[in-house]
């Protein structure tokens, strides 16, 4: 069924029947205030991205003739019109607004596409030399801030999609979801009704859907204050204009509709004035409900940016107008050009790109599947009463016909790549403009005196020194900046990684970067945060520090290193100062070690980080040393998960104390305060293995306990019940992190760990194998090679037995040939 007649009975995909006594009223709203081409003003209702709504709304604009058409869109973008209307611009692009107010930051997007019922108006206006203006508040009502994502789109369905009675609808007919019910009920079908008859389906769905809101509801997501605004835009444009078309989504028409004033306002220059966005009074609640909003905002930036086809469709964006839209592009193209079967082409397209890539993918995927996919995509459209088959009966019919058996993740690669086609990879493109967005201009003025190419979007390489080479380090934290607000532009392919702490002997950086559109509509995303790219930076940076709480010295030291990497001195006074409130409150031995782990890093490549305060430096590592030993009794409370950590912090604490010197004002005594707090730990009598193995072994290395205590405590566990048995590996892993040598030197120690292993039952020694294994980890395969040495003498062998494989490949290859023949055997007497 294509067509869409709500009063008629015998339709199968007919309005619930308690509707039935809202249809005639609104058959009269429309007649008089909707559409109504004799009038002063025609409202357009929409579905955002709707190839049908922009077919039929290119049909109104030829039958209507417009002075001025009004389209919902965030009227502080209507002096970017002119740029979008540039037929040097390319769809996707979006208008982006960003903005800050009490309660946070946030952004909003209007994505437009080719066939976006708006971006058509906007287009045809232009074409027609009429004026186009938005006349949506900047923001919705309910706006998002930080805290909540911080992204919006401004043209949200969620409420007509998920309106009780859309989901009546969806029940009533079989459609699996409003998209494909709105697909079956007006997109495939719509390009061949009136035109009139179509907007009337339109609007009469969307209202009906509406309807089952309150008003509470309805004022408490913004709507209605939206609403208020958009009606004050009419009323202006109607004491300038005698023919004006208004293009929204037709959720909202009904609502400007019914408190539409019947004549010209007195004051046309109040209308101007608010048509401009400087609203002084609006005669109603919700008025001045959006006044005060518009007051609240501190700062706002609106701009045209760039888009992709992934972030504007519905499934991998933000909630705003139908999915698949390279789906909806290619057919749009194809009702432009006036093909009969759009929709049947389009898929015809698609089956064929499809089998093509997975036959490049080496998927066993043949034409013969193909043609039976575009057979069962018309049998399913027949099926379903509709004259082409749309995206859903494309999508079925590659899962019946290129899915062979069961539907499973390893099988799906067919549905997988189709909707991926079904979305597609464009990238928009925004004519030059007076609109310069300042952190753009800032990165780019960077990249320049970093000698970066920006100008082609290939891909580039660049090695860096920044060590060595002052400029090199410049280029390092510009990159680094861009990496971090995420604006894929460059990737970090080698060299040290100060987050990971890993390659932290390296002394070059290798980058691979690329500027492209991408890159330009990530750093508009981002200038909310500032305008330039080091403003933007430290902005993230406090943002994600607030969500730290006070007393996590571990994560703000962590913050401090990579305000530093990314040369934002001017932050790190702050952090500093941060950084000293919280090591006083920090309780988490932890935490702790990993600030005295990162002041150590930032204390080491100080002069890289561009360090000047480097008292302040080390008495704040001095603090969190101090405040890291005093924490040592605690520590048996850890979890076993957090232990290896512990053992990690227990070796960084040995690492200072030994490197620490009387020079250092109170050295001495601290020192002695980190042995007492060690015997402290080492008294507790259920001290977890590997702490005690740690422990031990510093105890031992500080001369304050005699190395044969570390063979001792180790045969107490060897030579223990089962359990303490199994427990001995844990113990090596804390002592052989620490003190691994006690291995080599000690052949009681090896001969211990020999006996144990002969006399463990299998099943104890299967057990204890993972975490031996863990503790010999930490050995280099030289000394690996020592210990097998070790071990062969002790049982009279030569070493070289140790390396021979357990099972020799004659017979392997013997138990498998012997294996199959049993399996053969098996099989012929069914007794598999």
């Amino acid at each position: 069924m294509d067509r869409l007649n709500p009063a008629a009975e015998s339709e199968k995909l007919a309005l619930p029947p308690d509707t039935e006594a809202e249809l005639a009223k609104l058959k009269a709203v429309f007649a008089e205030k909707v559409f109504d081409l004799s009038g002063p003003v025609v409202h357009f209702p929409i579905r955002h991205h709707s190839p049908a709504c922009s077919y039929h709304l290119l049909r109104t604009l030829e039958d209507y003739q417009p002075d001025i058409v009004l389209i919902e869109g965030p009227e502080s973008g209507s002096p970017l019109i002119p740029v979008l209307a540039d037929p040097a611009t390319q769809a996707p692009v979006s208008l982006y607004h960003g903005y800050e107010d009490e309660n946070g930051r946030g952004s909003c997007y209007f994505p437009m596409l080719d066939y976006s019922p708006e971006y058509v108006a906007i287009r045809e206006a232009s074409a027609r030399g009429i004026p186009a203006r938005f006349i949506d508040l900047d923001y919705r009502g309910r706006r998002e801030t930080a805290d909540e994502g911080g992204k919006a789109s401004a043209q949200d369905e969620a409420l007509l999609a998920g309106s009780d009675f859309m989901g009546r609808l969806c029940r009533t007919s079989r459609a699996r979801s409003f998209d494909e019910l709105w697909e079956r009920a007006f997109e495939v079908g719509g390009l061949s009704r009136d035109t009139r008859e179509f907007v009337q389906s339109v609007f009469t769905y969307c209202t009906l859907s509406r309807m089952t809101y309150s008003s509470e509801r309805l004022a408490s997501e913004g709507d209605l204050a939206r609403e208020v605004r958009m009606r004050e835009h009419i009323r202006a444009a109607r004491a300038e204009y005698s023919r004006i078309l208004v293009v929204t989504g037709g959720f909202h028409t009904y609502g400007l509709i019914v408190a539409e004033p019947e004549e010209v306002p007195e004051s046309s220059a109040q209308g101007k004035a608010s048509a401009s966005g400087d609203v002084n009074t609006i005669q109603t609640d919700l008025g001045a409900q959006a006044s005060s909003q518009e007051a609240e905002v501190i700062r706002k930036q609106m701009y045209p940016m760039v888009f992709t086809f992934e972030e504007a469709d519905r499934l991998n964006g933000y909630a705003s107008g139908m999915p698949h839209v390279g789906y909806y592009d290619r057919t749009w193209e194809k009702i432009v050009k006036g093909e009969p079967k759009p929709y049947d082409r389009t898929g015809l397209e698609l089956l064929s790109q499809l089998g093509k890539e997975l036959r490049g993918e080496s998927e066993a995927v043949s034409t013969a599947d193909g043609i039976e996919a575009y057979g069962m995509m018309q049998g399913l459209a027949a099926l379903r009463n509709k004259s082409q088959g749309g995206a859903y009966e494309l999508m079925d019919a590659v899962t019946a016909s290129f899915i062979k058996g069961e539907r499973t993740r390893a099988s799906d690669r067919p549905l997988e790549k189709l909707l991926g086609l079904m979305t597609g990879d464009r990238i928009g493109e925004v004519a030059p403009n007076e609109f310069a967005v300042p952190i753009v201009e800032d990165f780019k003025k960077r990249a320049a005196l970093c000698r970066l190419n920006v100008k082609s979007t290939g891909r580039h390489r660049r090695t860096l020194e920044p060590y060595a080479k002052p400029a090199h380090r410049e280029t390092s934290r510009l990159l680094h900046c861009a990496e971090f607000l995420g604006s894929e532009f460059a990737k970090r392919e080698s060299g040290p990684d100060w987050i990971a702490r890993r390659d932290m002997n390296l002394v070059r950086e290798s980058w691979t970067y690329s500027y492209s559109s991408r890159t330009e509509a990530r750093l508009i995303e981002n200038s909310i945060y500032g305008g330039t790219v080091a403003e933007a930076a430290e902005a993230r940076i406090v943002e994600e520090l607030d969500k730290v709480p006070e007393h996590h010295s571990g994560e703000v030291a962590l913050w401090l290193l990579r305000a530093l990497v990314m040369g934002l001195e001017s932050l790190s006074s702050r952090l500093f100062e941060r950084l000293e409130s919280a090591l006083r409150q920090d309780g988490s031995f932890l935490s702790l070690c990993d600030t005295l782990d990162n002041l150590d890093r930032i204390r080491s490549h100080r002069r890289l980080l561009g360090v000047v305060d480097e008292v302040r430096l080390r008495r704040l590592a001095n603090e969190s040393y101090a405040a890291s030993v005093s924490r040592l009794p605690g520590l048996n409370g850890l979890n076993p998960d957090e232990q290896p950590q512990a053992v990690e912090g227990l070796k960084l604490l040995y690492m200072h104390a030994v490197g620490r010197t009387d020079a250092v004002e109170g050295a001495s005594a601290a020192d002695e305060n980190f042995r007492d707090r060690l015997n402290e730990l080492l008294a507790v009598s259920d001290l977890a293995p590997r702490l005690e193995g740690a422990v031990v072994a510093i105890l031992v290395r500080l001369g304050e306990r005699e190395r044969s205590e570390i063979s001792n405590r180790a045969r107490a566990y060897m030579q223990g019940s089962p359990d303490q048995a199994i427990k001995s590996a844990e113990y090596l892993q804390g002592l052989f992190a620490l003190a691994r040598d006690a291995l080599m030197q000690d052949d009681q120690l090896i001969a211990d760990l020999s006996i144990l292993l002969e006399r463990l039952p299998h099943e104890e020694f299967l057990r204890m194998l993972p975490e031996l294994r863990l503790a010999f980890t930490f050995f280099t395969p030289p000394e690996t090679s020592r210990i097998a040495a070790k071990v062969a003498g002790l049982h009279g062998i030569p070493a070289s037995r140790l390396e021979m494989p357990a099972v020799d490949e004659h017979t392997l290859r013997t138990a498998r040939e012997l294996d199959r023949a049993i399996r053969e055997e098996f099989a012929l007497w069914k007794l598999e």
